[in-house]
Parts: structure tokens; sequence; C-alpha cells
């Protein structure tokens, strides 16, 4: 057997082994938290600035679990609803721990949680103005992810289904248009249930998955997280092999042909 070549990928200059990020919200606490990062072989964790403890030592942070020297700390917009908010937590989080990768999210004030993709365009052409490196929470709409690339995201994620729903790629056709016809990296953000559904994501030609409640509301957010990185890596590879055509009819196994 050959050895398989490094397969990485990158966003925005930063280069990753691991295709598999995951969220800091939902789990009992930091330390299972970081037990979950550790077992989904995670290099990137994406942090909701609005939610999570980075700056008052008297109350548990998350930096004491979920080490900055081990993992890529992504901060996220989550509660965000105008592009003015989000603007402005990325910029205190940039003045508070120099971040400049970040997630973007301006979520519609629905029980569905779509992006308003009208302020997410908004606000992704003040961050870019400002410097920032932005990946893009989205919509699965095949014309707006063309608009935000060509507005300077960094990269694209269109959500498989409604944050938190569990429910799994809703939209296969138009997640493989995007990934076509995109030069960024397209992740799939939202929306992940079960592995299998990494493994479909994978398959589609995505370049990473990111997901949180999928393992933090688990029965075993461990076992999960792990069967969650096997999962990307058996779906990344499937997609390098390339899949066998599909038929309308039987194709046996062993030839026809000199049967006795």
């Amino acid at each position: 057997m050959t050895s398989a070549p490094s397969d990485t990928w990158t966003v925005a200059g930063r280069t990753f082994s691991s295709r598999l990020i995951v969220g800091t919200g939902k789990y009992a606490d930091y330390a299972q938290n970081a037990a979950a990062a550790e077992a989904a072989g995670a290099e990137i964790v994406t942090v909701a600035l609005r939610r999570v403890n980075l700056s008052d030592p008297s109350q548990p942070m998350l930096v004491d679990h979920v080490k900055p020297d081990r993992f890529t700390f992504l901060p996220n917009t989550a509660g965000c609803f105008t592009g003015e908010d989000a603007v402005r937590t990325l910029r205190l989080a940039r003045e508070a721990g120099g971040w400049d990768l970040v997630k973007l999210e301006v979520l519609s004030n629905t029980a569905h949680l779509y992006p308003d993709m009208i302020e997410t365009l908004r606000a992704l052409e003040m961050l870019v103005k400002d410097g920032f490196d932005v990946m893009v929470y989205c919509t699965d709409d095949v014309v707006m992810a063309k608009r935000l690339e060509e507005a300077g995201a960094a990269a694209i994620m269109p959500a498989a289904a409604p944050i938190g729903s569990g429910l799994g790629i809703q939209n296969p056709v138009n997640i493989r248009l995007i990934i076509e016809q995109a030069t960024v990296p397209v992740l799939v953000d939202a929306g992940v249930g079960t592995a299998s559904d990494a493994t479909v994501a994978m398959e589609l030609g995505c370049d990473a998955v990111l997901m949180n409640t999928a393992i933090a509301a688990a029965k075993d957010p461990i076992l999960m997280a792990s069967a969650m990185k096997h999962a990307v890596i058996a779906g990344r590879q499937s997609y390098l092999a390339g899949r066998m055509p599909r038929r309308m009819y039987a194709d046996p196994s062993s030839p026809m042909a000199g049967l006795i």
C-alpha cells in the first residue's frame, strides 16, 4: 500500500489538516467542550463572542480548557441581527484578542434563524474594508454565495438545515453547485445531526464541516466527536476516490461469460 499524500486545506493563507471545525456552546462545561474538541481532532474552534466567557477570571473561562495555543479560535457573531452589531462585535474581538480570521453570521429574527443575507452582505463589505478575513455563514442560495465571494469572503459556509435542527443536508444540489462555482473554501455549517450527514457533506466536495449541537447535544458528546472525526475523513477519502457511476440496471460483480 502507498501512503496518501498530505491532504490539507487553506483559508485566508492559513493551512489546516483537520476538516472538522467544532463549536464552543451547549456543552455541560468547558472541560467537556475541550475533551470533545480533542476527540474530534479539531484544529479550529468557533467562539460565540456574546455567549462565551473569555475575559472574566472570576467565572469559568473557555481559555482555561480550550487552549488558544492548541486551537485556532474563530470568533463568530452568533446572536447578531444587524450588520452594525456584527461589525462592532468583531472589531471588539480584534482589539481584545488580535483575531482577524472571523466567522460572520447575521441572523434573521425568526424561528428558523436563517441568515439575513442582505445584512450579511452589507456587513461583509464593511469587514473586508476593515482588513478582516471573513468566513461567511449563509443560506444555500447559489447566486448569493457567488455574490459573497465577489465581495471578498474568505470562505462560503452554507447551512445544511436550520441551526441546531440536526436535519442534515436538505439541498445537496445547491451545495454542490456552490462548490463547483467557488474559488474559495466551502464548508457546510449548521444542521448536521449525525456522522452520516458529515460524510455526505464531504462526499459532495466540501472543504470542511462545522458543527456544534450535533456533538454537544449527543448523549455521549465525546464519542460523537470521535465519530464525526472519522465520518469527515471517510467522506473526504470517498470524494477523492471518485464514486462508481450510477446505473438503472444491475451490473454483476462476476462476469456472465464462461459460466460452467
